[in-house]
């Protein structure tokens, strides 16, 4: 049995970005189940993209909360913080499927942007490396 190799940060913030694609047709075709699990791993791997590129932990749920929190108090962003708690509706919504409608569309666009700031801010990192 061969182990798979471990991910790289780029081919996490890949895999954020296409879950957040994949979820958008997930909620058009009308599956609100895998829409949300999919919005909720694009945040996932977005926060591991950031954790593993800093060298912080990410393995657990308690550690990506963290490096959230990090983050939001170095980039003086509540929002990061609060739009984690949202992302985090969504993962459970797709164990117990108790999100309305209205509150599916009003709250995606805050995943989408928690994402794409987290993919920003690995980006900006990276580039301040050389």
């Amino acid at each position: 049995m061969t182990l798979k190799a471990e991910m790289t940060v780029a081919q996490h913030v890949q895999t954020a970005l296409a879950f957040l694609d994949h979820s958008d047709q997930e909620f058009v075709d009308g599956d609100a189940l895998q829409g949300s699990e999919k919005l909720w791993g694009a945040a996932s791997h977005a926060i591991t993209a950031i954790a593993k590129q800093r060298g912080w932990p990410f393995g657990k749920y308690r550690a990506r909360a963290e490096a959230v929190k990090r983050l939001a108090d170095e980039y003086g962003d509540p929002l990061l913080d609060a739009y984690f708690s949202v992302a985090r509706q969504f993962r459970n919504n797709f164990y117990r499927d108790f999100m309305e409608d209205e509150d599916i569309q009003d709250d995606r666009p805050k995943v989408h942007n928690f994402v794409n700031r987290i993919v920003e801010i690995v980006r900006e990192s990276r580039n301040d490396e050389g």
